[in-house]
């Protein structure tokens, strides 16, 4: 009975042994060995060995991409307003070795090294400027906190800013500043089309005139080309016919009356040639009806006749 205890005793310690001296590391982990409690090498993925009761594996380490999201922090800005940052990191451990014994507790260290590095860059800043230039700020706290956490093992691949909380009354008075200048922006495209609509409407009333102008202009040359063609055509008949002195004088009886026309016209002018039309119109006369033709009145004196009312 005895020998049978003393047998299990010997399995199980092989078996703890045996534990203890075969380990096997999972994918993008790291084991880290102390031999005698001084750092001895450090254990890749896979199947490995190490001496029981010599070798200690410490914990192993994640050398996946982590991240870490830290409480909202107050920081002060160029401009002297507080405002509540919230930050997220994403860091990956290069160097297990480093990260084990440089610094004792990593993400502790990255929290308070991000929190001052935030502070530095935005009390440089004015309140518009940290608002509008979160890419900067990303770019600038990155390479601090990796240049930082590089001796520890630890590489800083992204920081990010989640959010920017003003105090509310700035945040209120931000509200009217936008409000005010979308008001602004509305009224000035809305003076600019009027703007526009005044010019248009303007050349358009331009160009109609110079239309309406030219095209009067236009009619005018034309009428007076058909006045003129009609006269010359008037002219040229009254020549190539050859009228006698009997028809001008009577054509020149029909234009007095036209002459004599009109309400402003209170003095009628019989000119010099009046008698003497009358005279060739009674001459026509008599040769039609067969009587004996009237000597032709002498022209009147050079002077004219008194006028008389019309």
């Amino acid at each position: 009975m005895a020998a049978l205890i003393v047998v299990i005793v010997l399995i199980l310690f092989a078996l703890f042994v045996a534990a203890k001296t075969v380990r096997i590391i999972p994918q993008a982990r790291a084991g880290v060995v102390e031999r005698l409690g001084r750092y001895s090498r450090t254990l890749t993925p896979g199947l490995t060995i190490v001496i029981p009761f010599i070798d200690r594996v410490k914990p192993l380490i994640d050398l996946r991409e982590q991240v870490i999201a830290f409480a909202p922090q107050p920081v002060i800005t160029e401009d002297n307003v507080s405002v509540m940052i919230d930050t997220v990191l994403y860091f990956t451990i290069t160097e297990p070795k480093s990260a084990t014994y440089e610094i004792a507790n990593p993400l502790q260290a990255i929290e308070q090294l991000t929190v001052t590095t935030l502070r530095n860059v935005i009390g440089g800043l004015t309140l518009e400027q940290t608002l509008t230039s979160r890419d900067q700020i990303n770019s600038q706290l990155r390479i601090v906190l990796d240049e930082a956490t590089g001796r520890w093992g630890i590489r800083i691949n992204r920081v990010e800013i989640k959010s920017v909380d003003p105090p509310a009354t700035i945040q209120e008075a931000m509200e009217k500043q936008m409000r005010a200048e979308r008001d602004r922006r509305a009224a000035i495209l809305n003076a600019e089309g009027v703007k526009q609509s005044q010019i248009l409407t303007a050349e358009g009333e331009k160009q109609s005139a110079v239309l309406k102008a030219e095209g009067a202009r236009a009619a005018a040359i034309l009428r007076s080309e058909g006045e003129a063609k009609a006269i010359d055509t008037v002219f040229r008949a009254i020549h190539e016919g050859a009228p006698d002195q009997a028809l001008l004088s009577y054509q020149y009886l029909q234009m007095l009356p036209q002459l004599a026309q009109g309400e402003a016209n209170k003095i009628f002018i019989i000119p010099s040639e009046f008698s003497q039309a009358l005279g060739n119109l009674g001459d026509v006369v008599s040769k039609v009806t067969g009587g004996e033709a009237r000597p032709a009145v002498p022209p009147p004196p050079p002077d004219p006749p008194p006028p008389e009312q019309g």
